[in-house]
């Protein structure tokens, strides 16, 4: 549970920090409470995306994945952030991904923040 939690609090603020670079990746809403509500609903959604779609994506595309020596991956995380932005707007969630190249860059960015987020909090193992 406590590792759960952990990755969805990594998750929220990698988004956090996407939403604050690239101004194709916008958080609408209210207040502050709103924002932060927004986010950790759509970290929940990414980290959902990335558990059951992810697997799949990879292990569909895994010849690409070797001719590429792994930089497919930087597309499939494009895509799992565009899904997370799709998934977002049926949930009336405001929170929109404008674009693949934005969702490339995105997705790079959430990677490294999660990375260096996972690597500050303790994981509870």
């Amino acid at each position: 549970m406590v590792t759960f939690l952990v990755k969805t609090i990594a998750n929220a603020v990698a988004l956090a920090v996407a939403v604050w670079l690239l101004d194709d990746i916008t958080l609408s809403g209210g207040d502050t409470g709103n924002r932060v509500l927004t986010l950790v609903l759509v970290a929940l959604i990414f980290g959902l995306v990335n558990v059951v779609v992810k697997p799949i994506a990879k292990l569909l595309s895994f010849p690409v994945l070797i001719l590429t020596l792994g930089l497919f991956t930087l597309v499939i995380n494009a895509l799992m952030l565009l899904l997370t932005s799709w998934l977002a707007g049926l949930a009336d969630l405001s929170f929109h991904v404008e674009g693949f190249w934005t969702a490339v860059l995105g997705g790079l960015v959430i990677s490294i923040v999660s990375w260096a987020v996972n690597m500050l909090l303790p994981d509870g193992d």
